[in-house]
């Protein structure tokens, strides 16, 4: 392709709008450009990469046994009426009516449709196992899109979905999209991993989330420095803490006037956070519920919730703090409590800590579970902190990492083929309800979130297997015929051996062109010039790394293709 035929209106200013790094340079590089809010154009640039992860996605999808569709945007309201998602799902679901006044939505996923498609359709365990999947457009009205390609409303997403006779069988199609995923983000030239998560409004007994290592990622997660266990904070599991082994001394009030925070109660005691317990006050299917964490952890409401087992969980307001513990927000401490409460598992080897003492401007000093009050329960219900030991081996330590979800997988069940009524014919002639699994990727925001790990201050620095090209050939002289007919040579001959080339052509200077190549992320660039080229030799630069080589013109073409296939072959 050559540059002065081609569509790449790069900028040299940063968009005031784009807050992360891929959305200022997907929009400079001339990738995307927006239309309204979350919602964006895919330039020739950006589709390519775009399509070069589809490609991936296609084989391996393929590879592991799932089967291509395509189904509609377009969603019947009855369908997720039958699942109860039509009321669940919330403002993100976009609802509108046709000229009939029926009720649609357009499509965030497809778990109902393909169940549809699954119940009208198969009868027996014969049929099964069956694996399905879309690369299609979906539309969420997030409230505050951002972030470019990173969290936008209308986006591509690759879904597919598992059916199973069973729920042994279907941990078999689980694992094999597992792996699938594991290979496509490799192949995508990506430095990721693979984490225990939350299912959240999907569902299901289990799921995995893949993500894309970044400092700029919303998610934080967590591994082990020893093992594969990693997880993120949503999931990540707690060992109890060591035991303290002291003795229990008396129970003490102090006064600490107007000392509310962690900060301002340890600083005013001099104690660590670690000394001190936090009584959060919760309301949980509308009945308060106390959750005890150490100062300086933090409540993870999504494991309490879980625990509880309560469709609904919020912190509770000033006045049900007041009613509940006789005191302002501040001073709510364990001792006297009369509702649940659920302490953390690092409570359990604690004594003589500090809390809260359910009157206004005071704390209890040495307060002792077990003497002083009793929990309803122990449990996992904190976000775990780097340094903390793996809970699945003795060897290592916790690692936090930020990180950007480009892949999700979950174990559904029969959650969906319950609600749809998807069922089949076993051997023995018995109706059985359908297992599922399903299967995202997005698209757009695997681009991304690339760009997100790649990058330094001239631009883009691209994967080759995900590049909108391959190699970029400049002619440092338009205007030298020399110079341009051997660049037009090696432009031919890489095209020849299925490399994909940018052709450089412009006549402008080659601090512009070299600019332009960087901005763009072009992972390979050989340069054309009259001094290099009399001596028989052009330049190679690697983008990544910056490495700069001169190699023979006769040997250029071949260097490059070997490059992209070691590259493509990973």
């Amino acid at each position: 392709m050559r540059y002065s035929q081609y569509f790449i209106p790069t900028v040299k200013e940063t968009p005031s709008d784009a807050e992360v790094i891929s959305h200022q340079l997907m929009l400079r590089a001339g990738m995307i450009r927006k239309l309204a809010a979350g919602i964006y154009n895919y330039l020739p640039l950006g589709l390519r990469s775009v399509r070069k992860v589809e490609k991936i996605v296609r084989e391996e999808m393929n590879r592991a046994g799932s089967i291509e569709l395509l189904m509609p945007s377009v969603q019947p309201a009855e369908l997720w009426q039958e699942s109860k998602r039509w009321e669940q799902y919330g403002k993100e679901l976009l609802r509108f009516k046709d000229r009939k006044d029926a009720e649609f939505c357009l499509g965030p996923t497809h778990e109902e449709v393909v169940t549809d498609i699954v119940r009208r359709e198969i009868k027996s365990y014969r049929q099964l196992p069956l694996s399905l999947y879309q690369i299609q457009t979906k539309f969420r009205d997030e409230i505050r899109p951002r972030f470019g390609l990173m969290r936008g409303r209308e986006f591509i997403m690759k879904d597919a979905y598992s059916f199973d006779v069973d729920g042994a069988a279907a941990d078999i199609s689980y694992d094999k999209m597992y792996q699938a995923y594991r290979r496509i983000f490799q192949r995508c030239g990506l430095n990721f991993r693979a984490v225990e998560a939350d299912t959240g409004s999907i569902g299901g007994s289990s799921s995995h989330e893949f993500m894309v290592l970044a400092d700029s990622g919303e998610d934080a997660i967590v591994s082990c420095s020893a093992c594969e266990y990693a997880a993120n904070v949503e999931k990540a599991e707690a060992r109890p803490l060591p035991i303290e082994h002291a003795e229990p001394r008396p129970l003490e009030k102090i006064e600490t006037p107007a000392k509310r925070s962690v900060e301002e109660v340890t600083a005013f005691l001099g104690i660590p956070a670690s000394a001190l317990v936090k009584t959060l006050l919760l309301v949980a299917d509308g009945e308060p519920v106390a959750a005890l964490v150490r100062g300086d952890h933090d409540l993870n409401e999504i494991k309490l919730k879980h625990l509880l087992g309560c469709e609904e969980l919020m912190m509770a307001d000033e006045s049900l703090v007041q009613r509940v513990t006789g005191a302002p927000v501040g001073f709510a401490g364990p001792v006297g409590l009369s509702i649940r409460i659920v302490a953390d598992l690092a409570l359990q080897g604690m004594k003589n800590f500090t809390a809260g003492a359910n009157v206004a401007d005071m704390h209890l000093k040495n307060v002792n579970p077990g003497r002083d009050f009793t929990p309803t329960t122990f449990a996992d219900i904190r976000n775990v902190v780097h340094g903390d030991q793996c809970p699945r081996c003795a060897a290592g330590h916790l690692e936090v990492w930020r990180g950007i979800e480009v892949g999700h997988v979950f174990k559904l069940g029969t959650k969906y083929s319950d609600a749809l009524k998807a069922t089949y014919l076993d051997s023995d002639g018995k109706e059985r309800v359908v297992f599922m699994g399903c299967y995202g990727i997005g698209i757009g925001r695997t681009v991304a979130a690339c760009v997100e790990q790649n990058y330094d201050e001239n631009g883009i620095i691209f994967p080759i297997p995900i590049a909108p090209f391959h190699c970029v050939v400049s002619a440092v002289n338009a205007k030298d015929a020399e110079v341009m007919a051997a660049a037009e040579e090696l432009y031919r001959t890489l095209t020849e051996m299925g490399v994909e080339v940018l052709f450089d052509d412009r006549d402008e200077r080659p601090g512009i062109k070299f600019k332009d190549a960087d901005l763009i992320g072009i992972p390979l660039r050989l340069v054309v010039g009259a001094k290099n080229l009399a001596e028989g030799k052009v330049e190679l630069k690697v983008r990544k790394g910056g490495e700069v080589q001169l190699v023979p013109f006769a040997d250029a073409a071949a260097r490059i293709q070997t490059l992209v296939k070691e590259a493509l072959s990973c």
